[in-house]
């Protein structure tokens, strides 16, 4: 008979290692593209290029560490805004951070329209998880009078995403302003009677 042992805890050195690893990778897709060497991510994570070819056998792995983790911290700001901010607010906080993480994804881009069958997932991942999110906040903002109520989270979520696509001479301020435009235009039509 065998014993089921619980999976190891990762110790604390080894979790920042990861952190460390995550964050350069994701300063150096967004600058280099996901093909730049391992080495430049490594030495600004400030590990040795073992550590992350332990963590990250293939460059699969690592972009799709990247991209899920950037999509869970887009998620997960969605109720700390939602808590901290009137409604309206809250969505056009979070707008602005969904749109922050569509500028560190052009890195990201090309590995994932590759074609390659590592990332068949991540679409439905980016959806799953902030489709909910976004819902939430549009929900509330609409229940207070602040937007109109028939936007789906998918089509805004599709809408910034095509409006933060790269334009020649236009950085990300360029996008920030185009998504606040947007916001601007949700509120055509607002219920306010509630």
């Amino acid at each position: 008979m065998t014993e089921k042992t619980a999976p190891r805890r990762m110790r604390s050195d080894a979790q920042r290692n990861l952190g460390s690893l995550l964050e350069a990778a994701k300063t150096v897709f967004a600058g280099s593209g996901v093909d730049a060497p391992a080495k430049e991510i490594a030495d600004l994570a400030g590990v040795g290029v073992g550590t992350l070819y332990r963590h990250y056998p293939q460059r699969s792995d690592l972009v799709k560490a990247v991209f899920q983790r950037e999509v869970d911290a887009c998620a997960d700001a969605a109720p700390v805004l939602a808590a901290e901010h009137e409604p309206a607010v809250a969505l056009a906080k979070w707008l602005d951070r969904f749109t922050e993480f569509i500028a560190t994804k052009r890195g990201l881009a090309t590995a994932l329209h590759s074609g390659d069958p590592a990332f068949d997932a991540l679409p439905d991942y980016f959806m799953q998880r902030l489709g909910p999110a976004l819902g939430g906040l549009l929900e509330a903002a609409a229940a207070a009078g602040e937007i109109r109520a028939d936007i789906s989270p998918k089509d805004l979520l599709y809408a910034v995403s095509t409006l933060c696509m790269p334009l020649t001479d236009e950085g990300p301020a360029y996008s920030q302003r185009m998504v606040g435009l947007l916001v601007d235009g949700l509120r055509y039509g607002a219920d306010t009677s509630r």
